[in-house]
């Protein structure tokens, strides 16, 4: 097991974690849960001693080993094969061993000990869990330099996975995952053998994989048994009999003062009222309720336009230097449309949504578009392209010069950046806050099509069930790529998968496309060079 006791983490002066003391029993998934910026990090940083505590002691026993997935992606000319076998440290040097001639009287040990970690299916075990990730056998056997961060980041990912350590502790596991991935990752874990520490922002996963939830709140970290729902309803439970106590030591208290008010002065009463004061002074003071903020998204409603709003009719897609990446795409997408793409990374939904965003022309065939259509395009990569010195509201005015200040910051607000965070530094905001902003400035022009492409990254637990409701009051059109289950079940009703070159719809719902990726069934995809 591993102790913490009466642990306190300060970092540039604030105190992030406080006299904590936690024992975390082996055997147990747990899940580390909490709004962004409380320390779950920082957390997972004083466990792997790679930042130490202000005050108190960590207590890991030196047999326990603890994995993450590496902070820097493994590059050059090895395969993701040969890098996730070179993981099993202990399986290397037992086959060094069995070359040494000074190790022979020792063969029998070696061999023992090499069928004890089922070293020799150690080469089936990595493709497997590459295979989960996304990589064909072809791709198994390419130089790493041929892939782009992210890819590389899967192989740190399954590099560690294969190493199966004592304690495996994950930080945001599926955010750079495809939604085929993070299924399969899902899956894995569920069944992990050993003891897992996990932080995410993802129901679905929690509720299927962790048998105890680490709620971090108030420099404080409190545990409770089961799933993430489990968690929900229990911790909105004690706080509304929180709520209640508060209520009624309130009442006891304005009726013990009311009576010392009254009779302090009289002779005949002052015994018992100063018996009142003294008894006040003992009350026990209850831990205060936790009110924490509302998150709401409010998506401007559009323009009504005459259906259809996009008609593709033969249509041919892809980048100028290399082959189509789409072809022959024929459909139409009409008013409150809730479309999900579905398909492995590489197989060209991003593609689509550039396509329809209009970020990209066809190379053959016809798109016709309504004359007075909007569209709204979220990316990930264009939180990369904001202004760091600049602030919220100076993005804002630079997109729409003629919006007065008032509804500026009144817009800002409907995402979730009242307030002073609309004055802050771009560079200051959180990557949750950022995704906001990015929100804010796509839907200044009341767009008739949203066009999300994994919005949920950077968003905690409140703000991906905002996006949700937000959604599903939106009267506009939606596409959406994303890995979160719970977003995509809870908003879209229309399937398209994206494979083959084609974008058609799935025949099913998301179980059976679930049930056809476990079974191997799924699309392989293709690598993203590296840059440069």
């Amino acid at each position: 097991m591993i102790k913490l006791e009466n642990i306190t983490v300060r970092i540039a002066g604030r105190t992030l974690i406080e006299n904590l003391t936690l024992t975390l029993n082996e055997g147990h998934h747990y899940g580390l849960v909490g709004r962004n910026g409380t320390g779950k990090s920082t957390f997972f940083k004083i466990l792997l001693q790679t930042l130490h505590q202000d005050e108190g002691r960590l207590e890991i026993p030196s047999r326990i080993r603890l994995g993450h997935v590496a902070q820097e992606a493994p590059a050059g000319k090895t395969t993701p094969l040969e890098a996730v076998m070179a993981a099993d440290v202990e399986r290397l040097q037992l086959m060094a061993r069995l070359e040494d001639e000074a190790e022979a009287h020792n063969l029998a040990d070696i061999y023992d000990r090499l069928i004890t970690i089922d070293a020799f299916t150690a080469e089936s075990r990595a493709a497997e869990i590459l295979a989960g990730l996304g990589f064909s056998q072809g791709m198994q056997n390419q130089p790493l330099s041929a892939f782009s961060g992210g890819w590389r980041m899967r192989v740190s990912l399954a590099s560690l996975l294969f190493s199966k350590p004592d304690w495996l502790l994950l930080d945001e596991p599926t955010n750079h995952l495809d939604l085929e991935a993070s299924i399969w990752l899902e899956d894995y874990l569920k069944s992990y053998p050993h003891s897992l520490l996990i932080i995410s922002h993802d129901r679905h996963l929690l509720n299927n994989v962790c048998d105890r939830i680490l709620y971090l709140h108030s420099n404080k970290i409190q545990s409770y048994g089961g799933n993430y729902d489990t968690f929900e309803k229990t911790w909105a439970a004690q706080q509304e009999s929180l709520k209640a106590q508060h209520g009624k030591q309130e009442a006891q208290r304005k009726h013990m003062q009311d009576f010392v008010d009254r009779f302090r002065a009289k002779a005949s009463k002052a015994k018992q009222a100063q018996s009142r004061i003294k008894a006040l002074e003992r009350m026990d003071r209850l831990p205060p309720v936790i009110h924490d903020p509302d998150v709401k998204f409010d998506f401007p409603q559009p323009e009504k336009l005459s259906p259809p709003l996009i008609v593709l009719d033969h249509v041919t897609v892809g980048y100028e230097t290399e082959k189509p990446i789409l072809k022959r795409l024929g459909m139409r997408i009409d008013e409150e449309d809730r479309i999900a793409l579905l398909g492995a990374n590489g197989n060209g939904k991003s593609t689509f949504a550039k396509l329809i965003a209009g970020r990209l022309d066809p190379q053959s065939g016809d798109i016709r578009r309504s004359g007075k259509l909007k569209v709204g395009y979220f990316a990930q990569h264009q939180v990369d392209e904001f202004d760091l010195e600049s602030t919220a509201f100076e993005h804002v005015i630079r997109k729409s010069p003629t919006l007065s200040p008032t509804a500026t910051r009144s817009y800002l607000a409907r995402f979730g950046l009242a307030g002073q965070k609309a004055d802050v530094k771009v560079s200051n905001l959180s990557g949750g806050e950022k995704a906001r902003l990015n929100l804010t400035l796509i839907c200044l022009e009341k767009p008739n099509i949203l066009i999300l492409d994994e919005p949920t990254n950077h968003l905690d637990m409140d703000s991906r069930q905002a996006l949700m409701l937000a959604l599903n009051d939106f009267q506009g059109a939606v596409i959406l790529i994303t890995h979160d289950w719970d977003l995509l079940s809870g908003t879209m009703d229309r399937l398209w998968l994206v494979a083959h070159q084609k974008v058609e719809p799935f025949n099913g719902d998301l179980e059976d496309y679930r049930r056809l990726i476990l079974k191997g069934d799924a699309t392989p995809a293709k690598p993203k060079k590296a840059k440069g």
